[in-house]
Order: structure tokens, then C-alpha cells, then sequence
């Protein structure tokens, strides 16, 4: 009989736990578990850090480098004018044809030197903004040489336009 006596006590706990399905609490979210309302974070003004002063010289540095690259590229459509304009209705080998692509593959060679120091801006500028610093001084500079590099296009969609 005593060794019945747990399994009969383990057989009522079991039935216990039994009982009809209707019976358990429903899963479904309850009234007081829904969300209600929205939070909205308060508007914050980020905080920028100044620049570096070496950052600020190289800024400097760049955006005289582009006016310098600039007045060098101004400096070689004089020339590609005359040689597009002798070339004129040259046929494709001849030697004023020749001259004339020449001269404007060396205008492009010197437009694309302003574009080097646009492309460190471009890292400047977006290494400023990663860690917080302000853009302002960059963005100037930035814009300046990208003024620089539309006027040299255009001169150069020119240019490409009066070739023979």
C-alpha cells in the first residue's frame, strides 16, 4: 500500500492540472497591454566641433590649388581656339585635324586637374561630417571649385562642338 501511495498522489496531481480548454485565459493582448500614444524625441541642434586649423590650411591649400589649375586650364584654351579653329574643315587624318584633337585632349588634361582637389574636398568634407565637425569653411571651398569645374565644362562642350 505505501508503494501505491505516491504513484495515486502523482495520478491527482496530474488530473489536477486537467480540465476543460475553455477554461485557460486567452493569449489575445489585453486592453492595458496596448500601445497608445506615439513619443516624439524633443528637436535637438547637433553640436558641431570647429575645424582643425591643419584641416583649415588644407582647405586653404586646395581651393588655391583648384584657382591655380584653373587659370593654368584658361591659359590652354587660347591656344586649343586657334588650333580647333585651323582644323576646321580638315578631314579625319590630316594633320590640322590632328592638332586640333590634340590640343583638345590637353584642355581636358587640364580641366581634370581641377578636379583633384575637389575630390579631397569631397574627403574633407564628408570626414568632418562622419565625426561632428563643421562643414561650413568646406562646403565653401567645396563650391567655389565646383564653379571653377562648370565653366571649364562648358568651354570644353564648346570646344568639342566646333571640331571638324
Amino acid at each position: 500500500m505505501l508503494r501505491r501511495l505516491p504513484v495515486l498522489t502523482l495520478i491527482a496531481a496530474l488530473a489536477a492540472c486537467a480540465s476543460a480548454q475553455s477554461e485557460y485565459p486567452s493569449l489575445a493582448i489585453r486592453p492595458a497591454e496596448r500601445a497608445t500614444g506615439t513619443m516624439q524625441p524633443v528637436p535637438v541642434e547637433p553640436v558641431l566641433t570647429p575645424l582643425a586649423q591643419p584641416t583649415l590650411d588644407r582647405v586653404s591649400q586646395l581651393a588655391a590649388d583648384a584657382r591655380a589649375a584653373h587659370q593654368a586650364f584658361v591659359g590652354q584654351v587660347a591656344g586649343a581656339r586657334a588650333a580647333i579653329t585651323g582644323g576646321r574643315g580638315a578631314a579625319v587624318g590630316e594633320d590640322a585635324w590632328a592638332r586640333a584633337e590634340a590640343a583638345l585632349a590637353d584642355v581636358r588634361a587640364a580641366r581634370s586637374k581641377t578636379m583633384v582637389p575637389l575630390a579631397d574636398l569631397d574627403r574633407l568634407y564628408v570626414d568632418a561630417a562622419i565625426y561632428g565637425e563643421a562643414t561650413d569653411r568646406i562646403g565653401a571651398a567645396r563650391d567655389e571649385v565646383e564653379g571653377l569645374l562648370t565653366s571649364e565644362d562648358r568651354t570644353v562642350d564648346e570646344l568639342s562642338a566646333n571640331l571638324p
